[in-house]
């Protein structure tokens, strides 16, 4: 498909830009243009377009607002030393919006479409990537929404892709530094046979409040345990996480239907087996969390996601403990 191109009569001034990319906070500003592909059940994707960012406009009948069909993605652009622009593994991002895409009764967008409007944006956008310095990137958001007028039940027959792209520093404005996980003890992100493995927004609504007691109580994350037996950990609420052993072991939740499928996580994998590590996908209870971090026997915690990348764990805390993990044991 041929992109159609129409640039933004008012992009942000040079200084105003450039100031934003020097200090870049996460989500806040947007670069100049989006992308539109649009769906429709008689026609399939048609009509793609860069257009210049701005409001969309919206039916208050229309689908997504009522029954929250949507799903997204999240991928950062990086700027190399040498000034070129590069993503990370893009196609996996493809299949996984496909994957969710498809949990969602919504259309699957072809890979190579994908890739290509990430292409297109970062054409007309490229002085939106910050200098390769701490941690900056432009982090861009592909969505797909129904976008149909009605209030019926049913999967939309008109659907929108969408992209849009904002320059980020480090999630966690600390910089790298272990981070305190609060465990929701009485609150579960997904269930068997759920969206849980789907990164569609209704997933992230319902971690809210859980992860609104974990800041009160100092915590910056929240770690979910399973929904049946509340005894397995999962994940956090938008992070895998990784379980250190004293003998070079790495234990990580398994991709069983509730997890959603890391990219960072599958990276992550990779790199250690082929370093050497015994890398186990399984399950593995807050007990035994507990106990092996008390004993040494788990010597250190990280969490991974697209936006945070790898963030290591420094304290597990609930409203019953608090366990610290000695990273000099």
């Amino acid at each position: 498909m041929d992109f159609k191109v129409t640039k933004s009569q008012s992009p942000k001034p040079d200084s105003e830009r450039e100031a934003i990319i020097a200090n870049p906070t996460f989500g806040t500003h947007f670069s100049d243009h989006q992308i539109v592909i649009v769906w429709e059940k008689s026609k399939g994707w048609h009509s793609p377009e860069v257009l210049p960012y701005g409001p969309i406009l919206m039916d208050p009948s229309s689908a997504v607002l009522h029954y929250g069909q949507e799903v997204f993605e999240g991928i950062k652009a990086y700027r190399h030393q040498d000034g070129s622009i590069w993503t990370f593994r893009p196609d996996k991002n493809a299949l996984r919006l496909q994957r969710s895409a498809k949990r969602m009764a919504l259309p699957e967008l072809p890979a190579e479409l994908f890739v290509e409007s990430l292409k297109q944006l970062i054409a007309v956008d490229g002085a939106w990537v910050p200098q390769p310095t701490g941690e900056k990137t432009l982090y861009m958001r592909p969505f797909e929404i129904a976008a149909e007028n009605f209030l019926g039940v049913r999967a939309a027959e008109r659907v929108e892709y969408r992209v849009i792209a904002s320059p980020v520093g480090p999630y966690f404005t600390g910089g790298l530094k272990p981070v305190s996980i609060w465990i929701a003890l009485d609150s579960a992100r997904a269930g068997k046979h759920g969206t849980g493995e789907a990164k569609t927004g209704g997933n992230y609504a319902a971690s809210l409040l859980a992860q609104q007691e974990g800041h009160d109580q100092g915590c910056s994350q929240v770690m979910y345990l399973d929904a049946e037996t509340s005894t397995y950990v999962e994940e956090l609420g938008g992070m895998n996480l990784f379980f250190v052993y004293k003998d070079g072991s790495v234990v990580t939740p398994p991709l069983d239907g509730t997890i959603l499928h890391g990219i960072t996580r599958d990276s992550i994998v990779t790199l250690l087996k082929d370093s050497g590590h015994e890398v186990q996908e399984r399950k593995i209870t807050l007990d035994e969390v507990r106990e092996a971090l008390l004993s040494g026997e788990i010597t250190e915690v990280f969490a991974c996601g697209t936006a945070a990348v790898v963030t290591p764990v420094g304290l597990f805390k609930s409203r019953e403990e608090e366990i610290l993990i000695d990273r000099k044991s």
